[in-house]
């Protein structure tokens, strides 16, 4: 049995049965309500030491990372026209979690980021100190052709207009705060896609950025690129990629705040029971446990980085929503 709910955007959203007394329903940190199951997992033995400590960075199936934006429910209505207008990223179709939780979607490139109502369970949510003053994901990079362009977009949805400055390297860049109290950081680049359509980036402040490089090196796998210096923020960064989205790992300078509630990363890929299996081998946190959202066509587990970053590993079926929009490009 299956019902149909009218989505904050106007599209129809199927959501799928409440599960049965047998499962085991656990709630992600976006409010979803999940399935779990004793058989997705892999059995003890089943893999060889080599596959379960080696990265998950084979498991990827698209070329970027998702990334969520969770804030108070208060702010829907001002975050949609922050994103949507004064940023002209591309409003996708919401998904609607459960009878009172909805996942905004907007585009960036072949990614999205996921605007997600309501502050969930027990994650922390502390932007007081901005991109220096604190742990966790602290702000997103986009990029953009024209600045003006930019300007009498915010002016239009309502919003102050980004102050830019110049940078060492030539380009343009501003930091705004969204709605909901987190950072944006702006750069105008020549070349950029409008909307920046190529990508985003995302700000993770680390309490021991040793600790965390090897994370998304060793773990995760992500490609680490040579450290650069942002003249925005004049904080060193260490880039690691996939694709057209770029995690910018620093150390914080202020450890005493953490969040790690107002963002997340997602990776799409096609195996995540793999992924469970490679994290409990190595000891990482589990946010979620590895569960199932049949009425999506899903199988998915939520880890935690070093420092409580929600790092969500989705494998998408061919009848996912995903995986049609993916043929669909």
């Amino acid at each position: 049995m299956k019902s149909i709910v009218r989505g904050l955007l106007g599209a129809a959203i199927v959501i799928p049965a409440a599960a049965s007394a047998q499962d085991t329903v656990v709630r992600t940190p976006e409010g979803a309500q999940m399935n779990v199951a004793s058989d997705l997992a892999y059995k003890p033995g089943e893999l060889t030491q080599e596959q379960l400590m080696s990265s998950t960075r084979d498991l990827m199936a698209m070329e970027a990372m998702n990334v969520f934006r969770r804030y108070p429910r208060e702010k829907t209505a001002e975050m949609v026209k922050f994103y949507t207008e004064a940023l002209a990223l591309k409003s996708l179709s919401p998904i609607q979690l459960t009878a009172t939780q909805q996942m905004l979607l907007t585009g960036v490139g072949r990614a999205q980021i996921k605007l997600s109502a309501g502050q969930q369970g027990n994650r922390l949510y502390d932007m007081s100190g901005g991109i220096k003053g604190g742990t966790g994901i602290r702000y997103f990079r986009l990029t953009y052709p024209d600045k003006h362009m930019l300007m009498k977009r915010f002016s239009d949805a309502g919003f102050d207009a980004p102050m830019f400055q110049k940078r060492s390297d030539g380009t343009e860049a501003a930091v705004v705060n969204d709605p909901g109290g987190f950072p944006i950081e702006i750069v105008i680049e020549p070349g950029a896609k409008d909307g920046s359509n190529d990508g985003v980036g995302v700000g993770i402040a680390a309490s021991d950025l040793a600790v965390s490089r090897k994370f998304y090196r060793e773990f995760v796998g992500l490609d680490e690129l040579p450290a650069v210096t942002d003249s925005t923020t004049g904080l060193e960064l260490y880039p690691f990629r996939n694709g057209e989205t770029t995690l910018y790992l620093y150390q914080s300078p202020d450890t005493s705040r953490h969040d790690n509630g107002s963002a997340g990363i997602q990776y799409v890929v096609t195996d995540s029971p793999m992924a469970d299996a490679k994290a409990k081998a190595r000891g990482i946190a589990v946010e979620t446990p590895l569960n199932k959202l049949a009425g999506f066509d899903l199988v998915t587990v939520w880890l935690n980085d070093p420092d409580g970053v929600t790092n969500y590993y989705a494998q998408v079926g061919p009848n996912s929503r995903t995986a049609r929009q993916q043929a669909g490009n």
